[in-house]
């Protein structure tokens, strides 16, 4: 199993801050954006930040492994 979190504004317009989703042998990073895009496209309209087990990446062809953990979030700003 993969570890899925969304933070701030992705997570509200999922509804959720975590999932899990099954690994098959061959995935790559846009499998899970594909599926999860189709299932919920107002999150995805916001992701500006993609990272895999703690490192940012833009890499869509990035190959997955079982354990994983995929983070989405939306661009943030304070001060």
């Amino acid at each position: 199993m993969m570890q899925i979190l969304f933070f701030g504004p992705v997570a509200e317009r999922v509804g959720l801050r975590e999932m899990q989703l099954e690994h098959r042998a061959g995935m790559v990073l846009q499998d899970v954006v594909s599926q999860l895009k189709a299932t919920y496209p107002a999150a995805f309209e916001i992701v500006c930040f993609t990272a895999v087990n703690d490192t940012q990446t833009r890499e869509m062809q990035l190959p997955l492994h079982d354990g994983d953990e995929i983070v989405f979030m939306a661009k943030f700003s304070g001060g």
